[in-house]
């Protein structure tokens, strides 16, 4: 999976000498935290809500609500962007992205073609796109198991699903707790749980670590 096919096209961008004020409105107006920063149509730097807000006087201060917008409106996007910007391409892979926000310490990476910005790719662009990965709202069974790492592991384990009757939703892999293995979460709909469990266990060289139905869950609120 490419960034060009999650990123938010065309994002809403300012310029060096767009003020505080004006930045805050178009984070409130638009509903995003990141605003890419372009001087005549070229990529110079970039300023994201927690900068903003860092820049705003303190709640402590003596100033007049007048004296604080006064300086705010002089305040400019050039004193306050992030440079370099990090970027990357639309053929990026996601996971790529996703390792260099890690590595980078950064919430997003605008999405470059040539010197022209055609996207943006957040965050939480990549958490949608891990939900629908795992299997989203889908109804049936999820199940993990350790497989050794060899070909034809994975294969016996789907053919015990088709066996069951189940079709396959989703399958991700994961490393195991050494080289020589893998973790697999999988999510089916249809199958036998009885019969799944007995053919994963007797027909194939898997581990079955956990299975149950696919729930969704609600957070605990405290507070």
């Amino acid at each position: 999976m490419y960034v060009g096919r999650r990123m938010t096209r065309n994002p809403i961008t300012a310029t060096p000498e767009t003020s505080h004020s004006e930045a805050m409105k178009l984070l409130r107006e638009y509903r995003i935290r990141r605003l890419p920063i372009l001087d005549d149509g070229k990529l110079v730097g970039i300023v994201v809500e927690k900068d903003l807000l860092s820049a705003q006087p303190s709640p402590a201060t003596t100033l007049s609500i007048y004296e604080i917008y006064s300086l705010l409106d002089q305040l400019t996007m050039k004193s306050i962007m992030a440079k370099p910007v990090y970027t990357v391409e639309e053929s990026c892979p996601l996971e790529e992205a996703a390792r260099i926000m890690v590595e980078k310490k950064i919430g997003c990476l605008p999405v470059m073609r040539g010197e022209e910005l055609v996207g943006i790719i957040t965050e939480t662009d990549i958490f949608r796109a891990l939900v629908e990965i795992l299997g989203d709202e889908e109804v049936g069974l999820a199940f993990s198991i350790r497989l050794e790492d060899k070909p034809g592991a994975l294969a016996a384990v789907t053919q015990a699903i088709a066996d069951a009757g189940g079709n396959i939703v989703s399958l991700v892999t994961f490393r195991g707790a050494d080289s020589a293995t893998r973790e697999i979460y999988i999510k089916e709909r249809g199958a036998n749980r009885e019969k799944l469990e007995q053919l994963i266990t007797d027909e194939t060289q898997a581990e079955l670590l956990e299975i149950g139905p696919v729930t969704r869950y609600e957070p605990r609120v405290f507070g």
